[in-house]
């Protein structure tokens, strides 16, 4: 039988040893290094021909990483890969979804046609669509969305004394509300607005209700970190208990982390979607159970 096999690009080693465990693949192995000019070299070390194929990237700092996956994927497809496809639980490039000034480019649409090209199916976790109804709206390919709500839920339980979520911002309300929803907790959405990059300014209403709670933070993509920041410091200026941080993908940017303790969070964690010391909450089980869902149906068309 053409059993999966999965690639790890550098950075995703960890997640696609946890991917093989659950799914029972075994690892195509892969070397990878730089040449002194900066440019990459791939070599395929096991046999692809005839056989289903999944690169597992970690996208953080994507730019980078960009011309070794694509690379990667065509030279499976050269090497007889029977299909391709591509587990990216942080899917970069989704902030840019219009054009806000004359001249901008679309670059979440550019990226999505970039890998539509390139592979047959995409996983990924909870993605950034916020002007967007769903991935296919940019995307040329069967993509399935893994949501992280049941395991931050979960983690929550077993960990955290009566929490009360809370968003940062208006864009914050779709992961905070659910993720509510199966803790069994109240929650709060702030709303937010945007000074600049670097700076926010956050409507904080008066929380009587959090009295006797733990607040916790709650955001799908936490970058530089000064929105979730501010958060903080507004809720321990009210006089609340320092809230815990979770974010989905920790993409911590420059000093966020140290950004986030200086201004009193209890605790920071996160998903595993990117790798970082913060990961706590496992998505690896539900990941690999929408490749096994698109493994049958990528294996379903082709009987058709």
């Amino acid at each position: 039988m053409n059993k999966l096999l999965l690639v790890a690009l550098p950075g995703a080693q960890a997640l696609t040893e946890r991917l093989d465990h659950r799914l029972g693949t075994t690892p195509c192995p892969l070397e990878s290094r730089r040449f002194p000019d900066g440019e990459i070299y791939l070599r395929v070390t096991g046999d692809v021909q005839g056989r289903d194929v999944a690169v597992v990237a970690q996208l953080r700092d994507p730019d980078p990483q960009l011309a070794g996956l694509l690379f990667l994927a065509d030279a499976l497809r050269d090497l007889g890969a029977a299909s391709v496809g591509v587990v990216a639980p942080y899917l970069p490039y989704m902030r840019q979804d219009t054009r806000f000034r004359s001249g901008e480019a679309v670059t979440s649409s550019s990226f999505a046609k970039l890998v539509s090209n390139a592979f047959d199916w995409l996983v990924t976790v909870d993605p950034h669509l916020h002007r967007r109804a769903s991935l296919g709206a940019i995307y040329a390919i069967p993509a399935a969305v893994v949501p992280s709500a049941a395991a931050i839920a979960a983690w929550l339980q077993g960990r955290v004394a009566h929490p009360h979520l809370i968003g940062p911002d208006e864009e914050s309300a779709q992961w905070v509300s659910e993720v509510a929803g199966l803790a069994g907790c109240p929650h709060t959405v702030l709303r937010k607005r945007r000074l600049g990059d670097r700076d926010v300014e956050l409507m904080l209403p008066d929380l009587q209700a959090l009295r006797g709670h733990t607040p916790v933070l709650v955001d799908d993509i936490v970058s530089s970190a000064h929105t979730m920041a501010t958060a903080v410091r507004q809720l321990l200026a009210q006089g609340h208990l320092a809230p815990v941080c979770v974010a989905v993908h920790a993409v911590f940017a420059g000093d966020a982390v140290a950004l986030l303790q200086s201004a009193g969070a209890a605790r920071i964690v996160s998903c595993n979607t990117l790798a970082h010391p913060s990961n706590a909450i496992d998505v690896s089980g539900a990941v690999a159970e929408a490749v096994r869902v698109e493994l049958e149906e990528l294996r379903a068309r082709r009987r058709d």
